[in-house]
């Protein structure tokens, strides 16, 4: 059983994970399992090229980062799991105890974040129900996003990225997952506002 299960392995759902990783050492989040799933067959990253994102070196290309950022997940916090080359199919079940089955498996959690991406060939059953137009999205592009209230869709579901209804940028994307990830970390802190700083103090 994951406390929590991250779907996506693009900017918004890696930035999650590294915000939750980093938080270990809190008594409320150093016995917690997390684990995320990085396929990510069609991220919008594998064709950037990055000149205006903060801290992100310029002509720095987006499927470098791809594969960056799982390593350095890996080597920062490798009590995570990461879980590759699988696919989500469905999502069943109910807060504290979703069963999320993917091609090959199937994996029990207590809550799941969902940063998928925003394309309308969302095919994740169990999750219909909160699919909506992107709000933010030209129409034409027929993008989608799930139902949510400050990114959090029903209880012990959350979004991140461009399918919580952000805009396709990579810096809103990272502060996306880094808030899910902060919201995860109060609620494990019996709501106590919580956010983890590195400290060379």
């Amino acid at each position: 059983m994951f406390d929590v299960l991250i779907i996506g392995g693009g900017v918004s759902s890696v930035s999650c994970a590294l915000v939750l990783g980093s938080a270990q050492k809190k008594a409320f989040a150093q016995d917690k399992n997390i684990a995320i799933i990085t396929h990510q067959k069609a991220s919008s990253l594998q064709d950037a090229i990055f000149y205006n994102a903060y801290g992100v070196k310029s002509g720095k290309l987006g499927s470098e980062i791809l594969t960056e950022s799982t390593a350095q997940l890996q080597e920062n916090y490798p009590h995570i799991t990461q879980i590759e080359n699988e696919k989500v199919i469905s999502v069943s079940g109910e807060s504290g105890n979703f069963i999320v089955t993917t091609n090959k498996n199937s994996y029990k959690t207590r809550i799941i974040v969902i940063g998928i991406g925003s394309s309308n060939l969302f095919l994740i059953s169990g999750l219909e129900q909160y699919l909506e137009p992107h709000k933010k999205s030209l129409a034409e592009k027929n993008r989608i996003q799930l139902k949510n209230n400050d990114q959090k869709v029903a209880e012990g579901i959350y979004v991140v990225g461009t399918l919580a209804g952000h805009r396709s940028q990579f810096s809103i994307a990272a502060g996306s997952g880094a808030a899910v990830a902060t919201d995860i970390l109060t609620l494990w802190n019996n709501g106590i506002e919580t956010h983890i700083h590195d400290s060379i103090r």
